[in-house]
């Protein structure tokens, strides 16, 4: 497989601030813009492999971090102002604007809150297909009893702890991955009380509407052992997707090894990337 360089960028979020990115250019041919949505905390370096998989069957890829990580972290999260629908409305939304081009299909992988923020983007009519990974409403109850107290222990004790001390969530005290936002964390723990995510807020009612404007194709992929969002949690949170036509399905993670809830893109995941990248091109067809 040839070999793909990524491009360094840097786009500006609605409001300006600077988003770092990636750009992996398609190989050969391009058949369409994608760009890939991570999950909370997770930076862009996680999805590379991924990127360069696409890019070489044509695909021309773009990364980014949301304001607060990686690439786009300032010197110091203390004080830091942002939140998830900042990075929907304002990171995510900006980049959806610098990658469209008239004629060009642009699609979205997203990774757990990947799935959420393409509901909450003002400009998803851009976007002609979503694939996602291990999307969830994040609920304890929907867990598995381990994950469940693992989770209620992060809530209830050391995220406060956390938080108080640092002024952010310090996840890489835990060894969890990358610090977040105190926003972030905030309106996380808030949605996670509820069975159906933020659909269930009632200060969040205006999101519904929001999200019964996609009208784009979607498909929702959920490993057997993904203890953080299980295919009920998925079925949860997609529901929410009530007017787009959005496809359940769940992989037996026996048959990769092991998945769990950030198994997707690693390299022993190729088998999920082939039926991604599948289904953008029937797409592709279909729309052409």
């Amino acid at each position: 497989m040839t070999t793909v360089t990524s491009v360094p960028l840097t786009i500006p979020a609605r409001d300006g601030y600077p988003l770092g990115a990636l750009r992996y250019p398609a190989q050969g041919v391009e058949k369409a813009r994608l760009i890939v949505a991570a999950a909370t905390g997770v930076p862009q370096g996680f999805y590379r492999r991924f990127a360069e998989y696409a890019a070489a069957h044509g695909y021309t890829v773009t990364t980014f971090d949301y304001r607060g990580i990686g690439l786009s972290k300032p010197a110091t999260l203390d004080g830091f102002a942002g939140d998830f629908l900042d990075w929907s409305r304002l990171d995510l939304a900006a980049v959806v604007d610098a990658t469209a081009q008239p004629g060009v299909p642009l699609l979205l992988v997203g990774h757990s809150y990947g799935g959420h923020a393409f509901g909450l983007l003002p400009n998803h009519a851009k976007v002609d297909g979503m694939y996602v990974f291990g999307t969830g409403a994040g609920w304890h109850g929907w867990m598995p009893f381990v994950e469940r107290m693992k989770v209620l222990f992060m809530w209830r004790i050391a995220g406060p702890l956390l938080t108080r001390k640092h002024g952010y969530l310090a996840w890489s005290r835990l060894g969890m991955g990358e610090d977040i936002p105190l926003g972030v964390y905030e309106q996380w723990r808030h949605w996670c009380r509820f069975p159906r995510y933020f659909f269930d807020d009632p200060k969040m009612a205006a999101v519904a509407d929001g999200f019964a404007q996609v009208r784009a194709p979607i498909v929702a992929v959920n490993a057997s052992d993904d203890t953080w969002a299980p295919p009920a949690s998925r079925d949860a949170f997609m529901a929410g997707y009530r007017n787009a036509p959005w496809r359940a399905v769940d992989v037996d993670a026996a048959s990769l090894g092991k998945v769990g809830h950030m198994g997707y893109f690693r390299q022993q995941a190729q088998p999920l990337w082939d039926g991604a990248l599948a289904w953008f091109d029937s797409l592709r067809r279909e729309t052409a």
